[in-house]
């Protein structure tokens, strides 16, 4: 398992923004109750929008075993989110944790 897919630190950093079409209930895969209506175009993963952000859809302690119970269903931004950037640098800076390698 690669560091991307254990740690968590993006999930509990950044608010996660994406398309209504994205989620279960327009036809997309991140499924309902995991996330908030922002305008009647934009949804918003619950939890992302708080003063520490927390994805509700992270499991376990960053930077240890940290997984995404909705990974194969993830949002874009998620998606696209790359190991290793300016991003996710910031993020594992954040919660204490040395920098990854860049690709």
């Amino acid at each position: 398992m690669s560091a991307c897919t254990s740690c968590g630190a993006c999930c509990a950093s950044f608010r996660v923004d994406f398309s209504v079409y994205e989620t279960q209930s327009e036809g997309g895969s991140v499924p309902d109750g995991l996330w908030v209506p922002v305008t009647d175009g934009i949804s918003r993963m619950r939890g992302t929008d708080h003063g520490r952000p927390r994805c509700a859809a992270l499991y376990g302690p960053v930077g240890q075993k940290a997984t995404c119970g909705i990974y194969e269903w993830r949002p874009s931004p998620c998606r696209e989110f790359e190991e290793g950037s300016d991003a996710c640098t910031s993020a594992r800076r954040r919660h204490g944790l040395e920098p990854l390698p860049s690709h």
